[in-house]
């Protein structure tokens, strides 16, 4: 007999519901998310616009839901699905038959995995004891929550203005007896461009230090776009340059795979050793982890190896032929509308829109967007880089009818955009930020200084993001690292529904 359903009178949780009940629910929280299909999210998903893919993806993951790649010798799937992929990532990026790899979470994993290798690395065969980590200031952030994590020193080199490319000589001019790792990007997230990789790795390379190519975003792009007639190569940027000593790329980006899935490539077994961790001093069993995770679904694995499976080489190159064509009649329409400048001159599939006239304000404009149904991603000024707005373009928006609407809503909303106004910030309320402590706030100057930028007191955010963005982009960056996980930290609660 069915137990009957009853609810728990301490947390009025219930214990038990149906099928359609809970998958109801889920379908209700997810109608407030913004679209992962379509091509109008243009950024934090990628979409191939490809039939049945999702569905192959979700068979794939359901067969490998229950393996926990913990232990390979228990599970000898995992290492076969994993060894295909790193296989097939180190060919198509210029690797050797030495390159080892692993398969990561996703591109923040990897980049933390790459430089606690090479602190690793440079304490064992180097004596660093106090290391150091190059970076251009359009690096990553994750290279930065890698720092911080694994003790190192962030020695950032700024950009050229007008390219947003790091100086090869800037980068050689850093490094120092204490640099554990130089990082390029390839492209840069912020401003599609790529970083000169021949030129700072061979430097680092002629002082005995490792040199991480950032790939993840553009890397699988990049490498099949080179592969498509009648396309120019992009510049050289993987593991065939000489004195380029890891890479990662991303999978569930350009890949197309579900999320979770990304690879780390280094020059052989050798160094990507510096990154396990084993332990046996303990009295259970022997631990030996490739990546940060302990115990890790397999079904992203799968998942992945499916997908590549499924689109192989000659469809990830024509996917990269359309987005690199759908790239250039962007890039090309944005010049056509009145008061809107592309940043730099992108040499992937990512780019970023400022603003060319004082009244018009690009977070605006990014409201705007989203308003019409499109998610345009703001991006804060910084180190001579103006407030604008990012678009990721993918498969799923590679047709040019569907370019052509993307730039429609743009410049209606540019135009809507220049009619609503600037965001003003208050000039006294930036001179009392500036004058505050991020080290020692206390709850009540927290909240005020929420309240200030726009943020409820529960959490809530406004409809217009605008406001807030312009006073975090007007506070001191050490203030704005401060509050920015208290806005995020008001979004979750343990009390009543």
């Amino acid at each position: 007999m069915d137990t009957p359903r009853r609810d728990n009178p301490r947390l009025d949780i219930p214990l038990r519901d149906d099928d359609s009940a809970i998958l109801d629910h889920l379908r209700g929280l997810r109608a407030a998310d913004l679209p992962v299909h379509g091509g109008r999210t243009m950024a934090y998903v990628y979409d191939a616009g490809l039939d049945g893919l999702d569905e192959l993806a979700a068979r794939a993951q359901a067969a490998f839901a229950g393996v926990n790649g913990l232990d390979m010798t228990a599970f000898p799937s995992v290492v076969a699905l994993e060894n295909d992929i790193v296989r097939q990532a180190a060919t198509l990026l210029g690797g050797g038959q030495d390159t080892a790899g692993t398969f990561t979470s996703g591109g923040t994993e990897s980049c933390l995995l790459a430089v606690l290798t090479a602190r690793e690395h440079a304490r064992r065969v180097r004596g660093v004891t106090a290391p150091e980590i190059v970076l251009p200031v359009t690096a990553h952030a994750a290279f930065h929550k890698a720092a911080a994590l694994f003790g190192l020193t962030v020695v950032s080199v700024p950009v050229d203005p007008g390219t947003f490319r790091v100086r090869a000589a800037d980068m050689a001019a850093a490094i120092g007896g204490r640099t554990a790792l130089v990082v390029v990007s390839a492209p840069s997230y912020a401003h599609g461009v790529l970083d000169p990789v021949a030129e700072v790795a061979r430097a680092a390379a002629e002082r005995g230090v490792l040199c991480h190519v950032d790939a993840c975003i553009g890397g699988w792009y990049l490498a099949h776009r080179r592969l498509a007639d009648g396309i120019a190569p992009p510049p050289a940027f993987d593991l065939a340059v000489p004195g380029v000593t890891s890479l990662s790329v991303d999978l569930h980006k350009y890949g197309y795979t579900p999320k979770g899935a990304s690879v780390l490539l280094f020059r052989d077994a050798e160094l990507r050793r510096h990154g396990w961790f084993a332990h046996a001093s303990w009295p259970g069993y022997p631990v030996v982890n490739a990546t940060l995770q302990g115990t890790k679904s397999a079904a992203p694995l799968a998942a992945a190896w499916a997908v590549l499976r499924k689109v192989g080489t000659d469809g990830y190159t024509e996917l990269s032929r359309r987005v690199h064509e759908a790239t250039a009649r962007l890039v090309a329409g944005i010049g056509r509308i009145d008061g809107l400048r592309v940043l730099g001159s992108p040499e992937a599939s990512l780019v970023a829109v400022a603003s060319a006239d004082p009244a018009l304000d690009p977070f605006v404009v990014a409201d705007e967007m989203r308003l019409l149904g499109w998610y345009l991603q703001p991006q804060p000024a910084f180190a001579g880089s103006p407030a604008n707005v990012h678009l990721t373009v993918t498969a799923a928006v590679a047709e040019p009818a569907r370019i052509d609407e993307l730039l429609a809503g743009l410049a209606d909303a540019v135009a809507k955009a220049r009619a609503y106004g600037p965001t003003a910030v208050d000039p006294g309320l930036v001179e009392l930020a500036a004058a505050l402590d991020p080290d020692t706030l206390g709850p009540d100057e927290v909240a005020l200084a929420l309240q200030l930028a726009g943020v409820g007191p529960g959490g809530a955010l406004p409809d217009r993001m605008a406001p807030v963005l312009a006073v975090l982009q007007a506070l001191p960056p050490r203030l704005t690292e401060r509050l920015l996980p208290e806005v995020v930290s008001r979004l979750y609660a343990t009390g009543p529904a």
